[in-house]
């Protein structure tokens, strides 16, 4: 597909960040045309006029829209407000605006934190309506969600050419490391590596352990993105994972033993466990645009805590 690219100038919402960072690497080695990635002090997306100006600026031809306000339970449920009307009108601002002025297609990514609480296990697309949101991440899931209901609307009363994705829960180098904002794996591999460095005995994590997660490594949903938006072009969402499904418990037990904490693990039952199962189908993915997840899980972590490793060295 390098005359999809070549000929093409791309913007990438939160392409400095976690997964736009990969997505920007990903564009470039396939050599787009131009590729953007503009940071929220030279545009608010959550301000009209400020989208506007990006797009007179910067003239795209596809948008991917990665910016989010995202975090972990503590911080969705500490920020509910913020995480719904910021995800929101970022995408009604981007979408709009991008019709308006006739881009040629915007591929918005969504979360799994949009289906239902208890959606039968593998999470399906047409599961995605079943039901209300898990209740700490609802407000975020929800707002994300709007850009599938826009998209579509568009689609059929103006041709527009939106998809959009739903991936799994993320890990890998380049994440979010910091308590108040990370999601669960970052934040374990931060409580292991602190508490071998201090010689604590213990680590303290919220809930019983019992819920699963299914995860993918960044490269590869950077790889899925890329793939969705050279070669898929339909109203249907898409979900984005790896198949792969581990207990938070036994999360917990491989990454003290990848980073070296013997010490003991304390379940704070008092705090959320947060959605109790999730795994996706990625069969339509596969169908769809050819993708499927190819980075080991034990892989992926021992890459993510090097890197975090390094980091720290590096001050």
């Amino acid at each position: 597909m390098d005359d999809f690219w070549g000929s093409r100038r791309i913007v990438v919402t939160g392409g400095t960040g976690f997964v736009g960072s990969y997505v920007v690497d990903k564009l470039k080695q396939r050599r787009a045309g131009e590729v953007f990635a503009p940071t929220r002090q030279q545009y608010d997306l959550r301000v009209a006029e400020a989208v506007q100006q990006m797009y007179a600026d910067l003239r795209p031809h596809v948008v991917i829209h990665l910016a989010a306000v995202v975090g972990g339970i503590g911080a969705n449920r500490e920020r509910p407000g913020e995480f719904f009307y910021d995800n929101l009108i970022m995408g009604a601002h981007l979408m709009e605006i991008a019709r308006q002025r006739q881009i040629e297609k915007f591929v918005g990514i969504g979360t799994v934190c949009a289906y239902p609480k208890h959606t039968a296990v593998p999470f399906r697309e047409e599961d995605l309506w079943n039901g209300y949101p898990e209740e700490t991440n609802a407000p975020y899931g929800l707002a994300k969600k709007m850009l599938l209901v826009q998209g579509q609307a568009y689609r059929r009363q103006f041709g527009f050419r939106a998809i959009f994705l739903l991936p799994v829960n993320l890990y890998g180098p380049r994440d979010h490391f910091d308590p108040r904002v990370s999601h669960v794996i970052p934040a374990l591999i931060k409580k292991c590596l602190d508490a071998r460095v201090t010689n604590a005995r213990e680590i303290v994590v919220w809930g019983d352990g019992s819920p699963t997660r299914e995860f993918l490594y960044v490269e590869d949903a950077a790889e899925a993105i890329v793939l969705a938006t050279e070669q898929y072009d339909g109203p249907d969402p898409v979900n984005v994972g790896s198949g792969f499904e581990i207990s938070i418990r036994d999360l917990v037990q491989l990454i003290a033993q990848l980073t070296g904490f013997r010490g003991a693990v304390r379940w704070d039952v008092g705090q959320p466990n947060g959605q109790p199962r999730r795994r996706l189908d990625t069969s339509r993915a596969e169908q769809a645009f050819g993708f499927r997840a190819t980075t080991d899980f034990r892989t992926g972590l021992e890459r993510t805590i090097a890197w975090y490793e390094s980091a720290q060295q590096r001050g």
